[in-house]
């Protein structure tokens, strides 16, 4: 099992996504300035935690 995200984290990566979706990518390292530009986050850990959460949401392959 992995680590469980908060409802918090999963709100706030769904708004960002929902307005910035085709602009993140599977780089942890660029969705972390991505995060920061578009969402104001309180502080790194939090910042961090998202970018992570859309990298794998990225990452992840859509099933249909």
């Amino acid at each position: 099992m992995g680590r469980i995200k908060t409802m918090l984290i999963k709100r706030k990566t769904r708004e960002i996504m929902a307005e910035h979706e085709k602009e993140f990518t599977e780089d942890f390292e660029k969705n972390k300035e991505l995060v920061s530009k578009f969402a104001h986050v309180p502080s790194k850990k939090l910042r961090n935690i998202i970018a992570g959460y859309v990298t794998r949401l990225k990452k992840k392959p859509d099933i249909v």
